[in-house]
């Protein structure tokens, strides 16, 4: 049987809306759509492409918690309020996925704050320890 952890960020969304920033089962670990708030000071910058910064602060933070990183993930899903906010962020997300090439999609959709103009939610499979 598989184990099952939930990692916390700390974030006041987790303990509100009652979920987990990242779930790892197994070798799997799938992270929560993640937005650009900073969880220390729950603030959020103005910028899409410095709130795609933090996005993958976060994410990055829980993977390694799962012991993982960027180079694990497997799907990516990019969800942004403006399809037009979405290419001035390519190159901060090059930096991470690049070489990576997991599965991607973008969505054009709302967000549950109006400050938040980019989430990120990310699959990844850990490296099997021998």
């Amino acid at each position: 049987m598989t184990q099952r952890r939930a990692i916390l960020s700390g974030s006041t969304f987790e303990e509100q809306i009652g979920y987990a920033r990242a779930v790892v089962d197994g070798d799997r670990v799938h992270v929560s759509g993640t937005t650009g708030f900073d969880y220390t000071t729950m603030t959020i910058s103005d910028d899409v492409v410095e709130q795609a910064e933090q996005c993958l602060r976060n994410i990055g933070a829980a993977l390694a918690e799962a012991e993982c990183g960027f180079a694990d993930v497997v799907r990516v899903r990019y969800l942004l309020p403006d399809r037009a906010d979405f290419e001035p962020c390519w190159p901060v997300l090059r930096r991470h996925f690049g070489d990576v090439r997991p599965a991607a999609t973008m969505l054009e959709c709302g967000l549950a704050d109006p400050r938040m103009k980019i989430e990120i939610e990310v699959d990844a499979r850990r490296p099997v320890v021998r």
